[in-house]
């Protein structure tokens, strides 16, 4: 007797999921972001409300070595520090 489940012929293609899947950094491309956002966690007790600014900026890194696909900042809910960059930038003129 077999014990191999046969639900039909159908066959699974798998296919990468939309988001949280990317190419691990193997040439340590933006292994200075990571370690500067993993040193901020730490000294913050894992906090990482109090470490988005690294973790903005290791994002971008990734994005522009195309680790990860390009998404606006706005999407991943930076929006509030891109402003603060913004409103910086005018306050010097």
């Amino acid at each position: 007797m077999s014990t191999a489940m046969n639900f039909g012929s159908k066959s699974f293609t798998p296919r990468p999921p939309d988001k949280g899947a990317f190419p691990l950094d193997h040439f340590g491309e933006c292994k200075g972001f990571k370690e500067t956002f993993m040193k901020c966690l730490r000294e913050n007790s894992f906090e990482n409300a109090l470490c988005r600014q690294e973790s903005k900026e290791y994002l971008e890194c990734r994005m522009e070595r195309q680790l990860m696909a390009k998404e606006p900042l706005e999407k991943l809910g930076f929006k509030d520090l891109i402003d603060e960059k913004s409103e910086a930038k005018h306050k010097k003129l």
